[in-house]
């Protein structure tokens, strides 16, 4: 079936003023005049909604939901608000509450406007052997694009890291897994549902030997790699004091200075390890909003860029945020980009760019990200309905500049999964109950 979403009052995409044309999931024409070039089966009047491709969250940790402004841990840096969390995530977290954790996150996500979803997933507790597969299943049932990351941590307190003993996972069983969720979810095709990148958490947690097993098997399986690096000036001692280098140093060391990676955050890097990154055709993801709340610093998005280095955006964990709304966050990186840089010289299109075309390169995909024919047809649809957007005058620019946050309407590979505000098939009365139910069991333990 041929849809024409017609007349949108704005879409990201050149030469579009009369809308697009989907069929069998993919987007097969940009309209340019009053019609399509074609014959249509359906019509959508799109004259209330600006279109932009649908968002792509690059780094997050889903279970956080169920931390979110925890007592213990508001007000911290990072490294004291992990050894705050640590224990909470150690002692309560199972398969139950994961669940719970991570639908909530990608609902948020979804209704934010966001169409594919990394999670950084490194925490498993000990009747969660199939977290992955739970990820997966959660991501499937919403009708969401997944690029599922097999983490670890395998240093805790007693190895000289900051983690949980009891997150620790065994080294063959790790290794083991990693091949499993390859094996099992890791789909190279055009319009894939899911993907699969190997992630040790960070420095600070996993082993130098787990950085070099990982990177080897990237190579053979294909895949994506990611990680925690530059978040802090902590973890920049870390690293001095345990291996005798900066952390970009250790990457390279540890085999990990290719084009497979991308970074979670990437704040502290100088001038030369910026100009590495670029030369390897790394990425960052560009983590906003988690940023500010933990006080770690302002990535250098431009320079990175013009280095040659790919720069995404992420919501980050959903207790460092505190939320899931990858809208809100492309807003923040807008904001932040020009406190650091000057007004004139990030734009909403900058913004949204990382959001979308950016963040798909960091997962290593070119089939989303972007309005144009061949792409899947992965689409946020918003209304400018609210007082917020009374007046404004570039709807594009309104959605970011007015604070949108919520879309009307969301597409994934030609199928709505968002309409009238609320995602298919979810009492979003009942998962708000069960979720605080599971979050009250880590509030309490404090």
């Amino acid at each position: 079936m041929r849809l024409w979403i017609r007349s949108p009052l704005a879409v990201m995409a050149e030469n579009a003023a009369g809308g697009l044309v989907v069929e069998d999931g993919r987007i097969v024409e940009l309209v340019a005049g009053t019609q399509p070039a074609g014959p249509v089966d359906e019509v959508f009047d799109g004259s209330r909604h600006v279109v932009i491709p649908g968002l792509v969250n690059a780094h997050h940790h889903f279970y956080q939901t169920l931390t979110r402004a925890h007592p213990q841990a508001i007000n911290k840096e990072l490294f004291p608000w992990l050894q705050a969390l640590y224990p909470l995530w150690g002692g309560h977290l199972n398969r139950d509450t994961f669940r719970i954790g991570v639908r909530l996150a990608l609902v948020e996500l979804l209704m934010s406007g966001c169409t594919t979803a990394s999670d950084h997933l490194f925490v498993f507790g000990r009747d969660m052997a199939d977290a992955v597969d739970i990820e997966a299943e959660e991501a499937r049932a919403l009708g969401m694009r997944v690029a599922l990351t097999r983490g670890a941590i395998n240093m805790g307190t007693s190895s000289g890291g900051i983690a949980d003993e009891r997150l620790i996972q065994d080294y063959d069983a790790v290794l083991s897994d990693c091949e499993r969720v390859l094996g099992a979810y890791h789909d190279r095709s055009d319009g894939a549902m899911t993907t699969v990148a190997l992630a040790p958490c960070a420095p600070f947690n996993v082993t130098r030997q787990l950085m070099i097993d990982t990177a080897e098997m990237a190579d053979k399986h294909d895949c994506r790699l990611h990680t925690h690096l530059g978040e802090t000036h902590d973890e920049d001692e870390f690293c001095l004091s345990k291996y005798g280098m900066r952390p970009l140093d250790y990457l390279e060391d540890v085999g990990w200075m290719t084009d497979r990676v991308w970074m979670a955050h990437g704040i502290h890097f100088n001038d030369e390890e910026i100009a590495r990154i670029g030369k390897c055709g790394m990425g960052v993801c560009h983590c906003p909003t988690s940023n500010m709340v933990l006080a770690s610093g302002q990535c250098r998005t431009k320079e990175l860029e013009a280095a040659g280095a790919v720069v995404g955006l992420g919501v980050d964990g959903s207790a460092s945020n505190d939320n899931s709304n990858l809208m809100e966050s492309v807003r923040h990186a807008l904001m932040l980009g020009r406190l650091t840089y000057g007004a004139a010289a990030v734009s909403h299109l900058d913004a949204l760019g990382w959001a979308t075309e950016g963040s798909a390169r960091l997962l290593g995909r070119t089939d989303i990200g972007a309005i144009a024919p061949g792409k899947q047809a992965d689409l946020a649809m918003f209304t400018l309905d609210e007082l917020r957007f009374s007046g404004a005058g570039d709807p594009l620019a309104a959605l970011v500049l007015c604070g949108a946050h919520r879309a009307d309407r969301v597409m994934v590979g030609g199928e709505w999964r968002v309409l009238d505000g609320v995602p298919l098939g979810v009492d979003l009365d009942a998962l708000r109950r069960d979720h605080a139910a599971a979050a009250a069991r880590f509030l309490h333990a404090a």
